[in-house]
């Protein structure tokens, strides 16, 4: 299990904060910085997509939040060959600061060039999501 984001993957988010993208920009997402973010606007629900450029197979979704801008209730949806997005699961991170790791069990793993992480509901008020870290784990599909 290796990750699956490299240069050539495609990152697209719901909203950035004031549209302060050179602050809280989709780029801090992967930075493997702890001291940046990608923080979305107030409102639910909240998404980021990854296209991967390529077909891959998610084991693994990590995720490090800040505490208070957490996302309550979510789904992982992958693209299918119907230019759809069907559910892989639905996960409950903890309103926590460490990085969180969310297994795919293997019966629920698919082949896909494209992801969607849907942020139905926050632990914020106003429904604003802060990550400091992305990683997505598997494996290229041939």
């Amino acid at each position: 299990m290796t990750t699956l984001l490299n240069a050539d993957c495609r990152i697209k988010v719901s909203s950035v904060l004031n549209r302060e993208t050179t602050l809280y920009g989709k780029q801090f997402l992967t930075d493997n910085s702890e001291e940046t973010c990608w923080n979305s606007e107030s409102g639910t629900p909240q998404f980021i997509v990854v296209d991967f450029g390529r077909k891959v197979q998610i084991e693994s979704l990590q995720i490090m939040f800040q505490g208070g801008f957490v996302g309550k209730t979510c789904q992982l949806l992958a693209w299918t060959d119907d230019s759809e997005f069907v559910e892989i699961m639905k996960f409950y991170p903890e309103d926590i600061n460490p990085l969180q790791i969310f297994p795919i069990a293997v019966n629920d793993r698919k082949i896909t060039s494209r992801v969607k992480i849907v942020f139905e509901s926050s632990t914020d008020f106003f429904g604003r999501i802060t990550v400091y870290k992305l990683d997505i784990l598997g494996q290229d599909a041939s």
